[in-house]
């Protein structure tokens, strides 16, 4: 097992779990819902929710083309949006339990 500053990788399960803070104008204008709608449709699961800097917080895990389509999908956005860039985070601990990909407040 390969550890990496954006989470695990597991090549007998072919699971990943990743994280990232998007900055850029991404509160207010649909960007957590637009994460909930991609990430759902991957069959990912996690969460994602707004800090108290502007920023937005993604943590998801599942299989790793996935995790990856996501990270793609994130760097876009939803049309109101501008996504300057992703920041790599630490994966949470209780990330692999997670069983749908929610809004956290």
């Amino acid at each position: 097992m390969a550890s990496e500053a954006t989470g695990w990788y597991d090549a007998t399960m072919a699971k990943r779990s990743a994280a990232w803070r998007v900055h850029g104008r991404v509160q207010g204008v649909g960007y957590r819902y637009f994460v909930i709608r991609w990430a759902s449709h991957l069959g990912l699961a996690g969460w994602t929710r707004n800090l108290w800097d502007g920023t937005v917080e993604v943590q998801a895990f599942g299989e790793d083309h996935s995790v990856s389509q996501l990270e793609a999908a994130l760097k876009e956005g939803p049309s109101h949006a501008r996504v300057d860039r992703l920041e790599p985070l630490p994966p949470s601990a209780s990330l692999d339990r997670a069983k749908s990909f929610t809004v956290e407040y």
